[in-house]
C-alpha cells in the first residue's frame, strides 16, 4: 500500500514536465516561424535594393557620357561652343620659363598688422 500513495504526486510532477516541455517546444516553434517571415522579408528588401543599386549605378555612368555632359551644358547651363575669336591658342616655346619657376624666389609681402592677416 504504500507505494500507491507516492504514485499520484511521481504522476502529477510527470504530466506537467511533459505539458511545460510541449508548451516550451510551442513558443520555440512559434519564433522560429516568425523569424522565418523576417528573413524572407529582409531577403526580399534587400533583392530590392540590389536592383535599385544597379539603377543608380547605370543611372550614374549615363551622367559621365560626353553626349549627356553637352546637353546638360546646353540646356540646364545655357552653354555654347566658344566663337572663333574667342579662342586663344598658347604655343609652347623653350624660351618661357615655367609658371612655377617664377612664383619660387618670390615671397608674399607680411601684412601690416596681425588683424589684417585674418580679414
Amino acid at each position: 500500500m504504500s507505494a500507491r500513495p507516492a504514485f499520484l504526486p511521481v504522476w502529477t510532477i510527470a504530466m506537467a514536465a511533459t505539458v511545460s516541455a510541449f508548451v516550451l517546444h510551442l513558443a520555440f516553434r512559434g519564433k522560429t516561424v516568425q523569424y522565418g517571415y523576417e528573413l524572407g522579408r529582409a531577403r526580399q528588401e534587400q533583392s530590392r535594393l540590389r536592383e535599385v543599386k544597379r539603377v543608380l549605378e547605370l543611372e550614374a555612368a549615363s551622367y559621365k557620357t560626353p553626349e549627356r555632359v553637352e546637353i546638360v551644358a546646353r540646356t540646364l547651363l545655357g552653354m555654347e561652343p566658344p566663337r572663333p575669336d574667342r579662342i586663344v591658342t598658347i604655343s609652347e616655346s623653350p624660351s618661357a620659363e615655367p609658371l612655377g619657376a617664377l612664383t619660387l624666389g618670390a615671397e608674399a609681402p607680411a601684412p601690416a598688422s596681425p588683424d589684417e592677416g585674418r580679414r
